[in-house]
């Protein structure tokens, strides 16, 4: 077992990334820690910041622990505040976009994950 904060995770490089704006991924807990089934990763998004539209075949669960802003998918527009709990089924197309203050998240996903 192990704490990690997240001041001592390193950064994902996401420089190339298309549809990026203002974010910063650390991966908190990953495969490479031992994780077999789930990897965690803080994504800390800057005022407007947002992840590409996109999609991908593996579910993931949000939480929303600082600022807010908005899920945005095939379907319309969701809200998103502090203490927000939000799902993205597989296959769905998304993006996390923040409100005038930044987001910060935690994001759930499959292991291993791309």
């Amino acid at each position: 077992m192990f704490v990690r904060h997240e001041r001592d995770a390193v950064p994902a490089d996401l420089a190339g990334e298309e549809g990026i704006r203002g974010v910063e991924l650390l991966p908190l807990i990953t495969n490479k820690d031992g994780a077999r089934t789930f990897a965690m990763r803080l994504f800390r998004l800057e005022p407007a910041g947002h992840t590409p539209y996109h999609a991908h075949p593996w579910e993931h669960e949000v939480f929303v622990v600082r600022g807010s802003g908005e899920l945005i998918g095939e379907n319309g527009t969701l809200p998103l505040e502090e203490g927000s709990a939000a799902y993205v089924h597989p296959g769905e197309k998304h993006r996390f976009r923040a409100g005038d203050r930044g987001m910060v998240f935690i994001c759930c996903v499959p292991n291993p994950s791309p």
